[in-house]
């Protein structure tokens, strides 16, 4: 999608740049619907990374805990992450966060016994019930500040 904005072209700039703060990278874009000027936000990637690296360090400590254990301290590190992370227009960054997650239980799990390997189709139920799929838990901005006050 091609950045227009009218009063940026006569003045000969470009599309503005992007910029990380506060976990996020900033991007400017426009609407589908409509055309009109859209800040995007997507989680930092050096930040997921960093998460996914600590959790699965946090796997391989806690490699003999009961699934039921693990599913409980994933899911509340997940909705963690969630509540921080879940703006319009970072669905892709999450669906990517739980998935990654998913594969480094997986590997654990793998990892464990010599008996039982886990396969995804015994995996996929326990991801049903223990990891959340996300959804924005943050409005837009214009609906979030759009309060009416009765005088």
């Amino acid at each position: 999608m091609r950045y227009l904005n009218p009063t940026a072209e006569r003045r000969g700039e470009g599309k503005p740049e992007t910029f990380d703060f506060l976990g996020f990278t900033h991007i400017c874009g426009q609407s589908r619907k409509h055309g009109k000027f859209l800040v995007l936000r997507k989680t930092v990637r050096e930040r997921l990374l960093a998460k996914l690296k600590k959790l699965k360090e946090e796997l391989r400590r806690r490699w003999h805990q009961s699934v039921a254990e693990l599913g409980r301290w994933l899911r509340s590190v997940l909705q963690g992450y969630y509540n921080y992370h879940a703006v319009p227009g970072n669905l892709a960054s999450l669906n990517s966060f739980r998935q990654e997650l998913s594969k480094r239980w997986l590997r654990a799990l793998r990892r464990r016994g010599q008996k039982h390997p886990m396969t995804w189709v015994r995996l996929k139920p326990i991801l049903e019930r223990w990891l959340p799929f996300p959804k924005p838990l943050h409005p837009y901005p214009t609906l979030r500040f759009d309060a009416k006050y009765l005088r």
